[in-house]
């Protein structure tokens, strides 16, 4: 470890806080929405990125009162998207609800919504035509959002999830509904686990700051083998296959500040307890993240 990378740990060590790091919520989905944000706040932590089950179950108001009482900012909520129905009704249904989900991001005082576009349409199978609605819907919500103030960022997924979830596997292809979009409200979230493998991603990560368009940055690693649910098979950063050293210098080679989120879906890790699943996150990212960032 670098001189440099050994006095950012002792800083933050010393200020009693773990700087830039945030918790996504899906971490701990299956523990009670306060007793995440008392984890979160009991390591020093100050943000977390939140879900939209959580402003259902809470409530929109009582939930950015919870945040705010526990001195906590939100880093970014999910999800929207789900923008790929060719079906007339059910595309109109989308818009409806991500302008819905607009709004919450906008009162839970976060900066962006997360956007997983959503997979390819049975009723047609046509990947081409669900990218290219993508890019129709995203251009119309761009103005809402930026009324609201609020960002939108898209999220690449890694390919073997474009079935189902996300029509977008890179960020070069993000960008390109991004820059169609026409809105400097549309950008990219760079997610270790979806995109570790592209070898593009340092030259695409350069392109995304270049026209302002980087907007988040998701860490967590690449586990194998993978679970039943691919999904699933994220984990603790170290335990997996991806360099974040390297992917986190890309990241910090653009003068991006902003939060780092660990976004973790693993049963393991849900069964583990809020507070010690905060602390081996809040290590792995002091050792093998903030150092390069």
């Amino acid at each position: 470890m670098t001189t440099q990378a050994s006095s950012t740990a002792i800083d933050a060590e010393a200020a009693g806080t773990v700087p830039r790091l945030s918790l996504n919520r899906w971490t701990f989905r299956t523990t009670p929405v306060q007793e995440f944000l008392e984890a979160t706040t009991s390591r020093g932590i100050e943000a977390v990125g939140l879900w939209r089950q959580d402003v259902e179950e809470v409530g929109l108001d009582a939930l950015r009162r919870r945040v705010d009482d526990a001195g906590l900012r939100v880093s970014s909520l999910c999800r929207g998207g789900f923008l790929t129905a060719s079906a007339e009704a059910d595309r109109a249904a989308a818009l409806d609800d991500n302008r819905r989900a607009i709004d919450e991001t906008a009162a839970l005082g976060a900066p962006t919504l997360v956007m997983v576009v959503g997979g390819v349409d049975r009723a047609d199978k046509d990947i081409v035509g669900a990218r290219a609605r993508v890019t129709e819907a995203i251009t119309e919500l761009a103005p809402y959002a930026e009324q609201r103030g609020v960002s939108l960022s898209l999220e690449p997924m890694h390919p073997m999830f474009a079935a189902d979830r996300a029509v977008l596997s890179t960020i070069d292809q993000a960008l390109d509904i991004a820059e169609a979009s026409g809105s400097s409200a549309v950008g990219v979230v760079v997610d270790t686990y979806h995109v570790w493998w592209d070898p593009s991603l340092e030259r695409a990560i350069q392109r995304a700051a270049a026209s302002d368009r980087l907007l988040a940055y998701q860490v967590c690693d690449w586990n194998l083998p993978l679970a039943a649910e691919p999904l699933h098979s994220r984990g603790y950063m170290g335990d997996g296959f991806i360099d974040f050293p390297a992917i986190t210098r890309m990241i910090a080679a653009t003068g991006y500040t902003g939060d780092i989120e660990v976004e973790i879906f693993n049963e393991d890790v849900w069964a583990t307890p809020a507070e010690e699943s905060a602390r081996i996150i809040a290590e792995r990212y002091e050792e093998l993240v903030l150092p390069y960032a």
